[in-house]
């Protein structure tokens, strides 16, 4: 019986030796990982996080984002000044690229006929930056979804710049990825207002200074997801920029997203996949506009459709009371009967519109 028990202590020291051992090669291994991270996996040291490259595209990185600005160089023209009535100015169209993040943009600018008081320097032109709803790249040519309006305001005394955005117009091309191709453009608008307002950044024709423009007197158009791209310029911002809306997607994301699938194609299968993926890694609050509503700081003009079959009369008086609670300048008007284009009222809407632009350089 005494032989039995002095095995038994025997096999239980050396188990307490095995355990000992063991965790002291553990505590070594841990220690030595913790030096050399990412070179050794441990159950007792936090993983490495998920790849988010992404993430800087969230409002809050965005808004940390430096957006310098660049010249707004002038290219080919494509058009004859026009003129309507006697009331207005002729205008001119040419084609104009400017930078953003290392890629170049093209897009329609509309230039007023200056007066002699413009020529000579001492005049100071306002500008509108339009920017329209979503367009198929095949088939698009520059200005598509904001020339008709751009020209009415061009003619009644404003630079209208509208960007084409990467990959349409002769623009470089967007990214593969089809959600970091869709949050490139509020920072492409970012960049276009920096090379606006920024002294050092220069409208060129030929390497040559023109357009004296009034840097305290930017506007905001946006139509469609146009819209969408324009609030979250402006919760990105919190800038002060006056802003007209026609029918603006105001849905947060990613429903913004997922509500126009049918729209596409392949009924948007790509897209709901890549919002999938998406979803298992980020926090989609942190892309959304609805999340930032109290952000904005400018008054809105809003024009609604109550025809409208991809934006619904309930969606932007939704938003419009969402805003007002906020304690937001924002103002609606409504049209029987028409569509999403305003088609209709169209002389009435631009005519509402160029009067909320001429009170505010007042």
């Amino acid at each position: 019986m005494t032989r039995y028990v002095i095995i038994l202590n025997m096999g239980i020291k050396n188990i307490a030796r095995l355990l000992l051992l063991t965790l002291g090669i553990i505590g070594i291994l841990v220690l030595w990982s913790e030096k050399n991270p990412g070179q050794l996996l441990s159950p007792f040291v936090q993983q490495s996080k998920p790849v988010t490259p992404l993430l800087k595209y969230s409002f809050p990185e965005l808004r940390q984002r430096v957006y310098p600005g660049s010249k707004i160089k002038i290219g080919k023209k494509l058009s004859p000044a026009i003129a309507i009535g006697d009331k207005v100015r002729p205008c001119q169209s040419y084609v104009f690229t400017f930078q953003t993040e290392g890629k170049t943009v093209s897009g329609l600018i509309n230039i007023p006929k200056r007066s002699e008081k413009s020529e000579a320097g001492s005049e100071k032109l306002p500008v509108i930056v339009m920017i329209r709803g979503y367009a198929d790249v095949e088939g698009y040519t520059t200005g598509l979804g904001t020339k008709k309006p751009a020209e009415f305001f061009c003619q009644n005394g404003f630079i209208t710049l509208a960007p084409d955005f990467l990959g349409f117009g002769e623009s470089d091309q967007a990214s593969g990825d089809i959600l970091e191709a869709r949050f490139e453009k509020p920072v492409t608008v970012m960049n276009l207002l920096a090379s606006i307002k920024n002294p050092t950044s220069t409208f060129t024709l030929n390497e040559v200074n023109v357009l004296p423009i009034n840097p305290d007197q930017i506007f905001l158009w946006g139509h469609s997801n146009g819209g969408q791209i324009v609030l979250s310029v402006l919760e990105i911002s919190q800038a002060n920029i006056p802003t007209v809306l026609w029918a603006p997607v105001t849905a947060g994301f990613p429903e913004s997203v997922l509500g126009y699938l049918g729209e596409l194609d392949d009924n948007g299968l790509r897209v709901k996949n890549a919002i999938d993926n998406f979803l298992k890694i980020y926090d989609p609050k942190l892309f959304s506009i609805d999340n930032y509503w109290s952000d904005i700081n400018t008054q809105i003009q809003l024009h609604q459709g109550l025809a409208d079959p991809l934006v619904t009369e309930e969606e932007s008086d939704k938003f419009v009371d969402r805003l007002k609670s906020l304690g937001k300048d924002i103002s609606i008007y409504k049209y029987p009967n028409n569509d999403h284009n305003l088609s209709k009222d169209w002389d009435k809407v631009v005519e509402t519109s160029l009067k909320f632009y001429q009170d505010k350089l007042r």
